[in-house]
């Protein structure tokens, strides 16, 4: 029977190595991004070597009919979901007083509105046919408050708490909920948020393909919280035997940039 995997910030990353390993499994794809070029590419290529079919969507998550649009555009197809990948998102590194407002509200937008739009479309036909897999792409900085990206670590602990949560109220459905929480990791994220002068993408960080193998192989065990490395894993549970204050100044320690 033919399975589908719908996956979103499918162009570069994680995504685009998360929708390669559903290729080389033959599942089809619905790839959603913003670049139609980058799609059109991957659509190409995979439709050729894998022989499976793919769907591509260029457009703005952040807009919410765009999320309808494609759920309303899979159904007139006739197409059920079987895997769920909500990976779009972004980061923005500054001072909150600082940056531009627009920025942390088109954050918001995309790493939470959509994703709970789109998790909200497709999860009742899942449920009505016993099974299915979704994976929210969410951070170790889900786990901690983060100073100069208040928003971005604020918006993956939103995610990190729904995907548990709805795991929790999905048992016995057939279907799971997999949060994949990695580290830094070598992608154009960091360039994305003006954060790429960090000294934590200056040590030896894994690859986007590295964290998409762990966190495919997380999702198809029904694993709830997966956390890539173990040092991520070794630092969120450190944290637990620290003051909150303290943990926080210790983030920003981490992270913060000097002129």
């Amino acid at each position: 029977m033919e399975q589908y995997a719908l996956i979103t910030g499918a162009s570069g990353g994680i995504g685009k190595e998360l929708a390669h390993i559903h290729a080389q499994n033959r599942h089809n794809l619905i790839l959603v991004a913003r670049s139609e070029e980058k799609l059109e590419e991957l659509k190409n290529s995979w439709e050729a070597q894998y022989k499976i079919k793919i769907m591509t969507f260029a457009c703005d998550l952040s807009k919410p009919a765009n999320a309808t649009l494609i759920y309303d555009t899979i159904k007139k197809n006739k197409i059920s979901i079987d895997f769920l990948i909500n990976n779009a998102g972004f980061g923005n590194y500054g001072s909150f007083a600082k940056i531009n407002p627009s920025i942390d509200i088109s954050m918001i937008a995309l790493n939470v509105q959509a994703l709970t739009h789109i998790i909200h479309l497709f999860l009742p036909d899942m449920i009505a046919h016993g099974k299915g897999r979704i994976m929210n792409v969410s951070s170790i900085a889900g786990f901690f408050p983060g100073p100069f990206m208040a928003t971005y670590y604020a918006s993956k602990s939103y995610v990190l708490s729904l995907s548990e949560a709805l795991a929790n109220e999905l048992q016995g459905t057939g279907v799971t909920v997999t949060a994949l929480c990695p580290g830094p990791t070598q992608s154009n994220f960091a360039n994305v948020a003006n954060f790429s002068a960090s000294k934590i993408f200056k040590s030896n960080i894994p690859t986007a393909l590295d964290v998409a193998k762990f966190g495919f192989r997380a999702m198809i065990k029904g694993k709830t919280v997966a956390i890539h490395g173990t040092k991520n894993r070794l630092m969120v549970w450190a944290s637990r035997f620290v003051t909150r204050k303290m943990l926080t100044n210790i983030i920003r320690k981490t992270q913060e940039i000097k002129p």
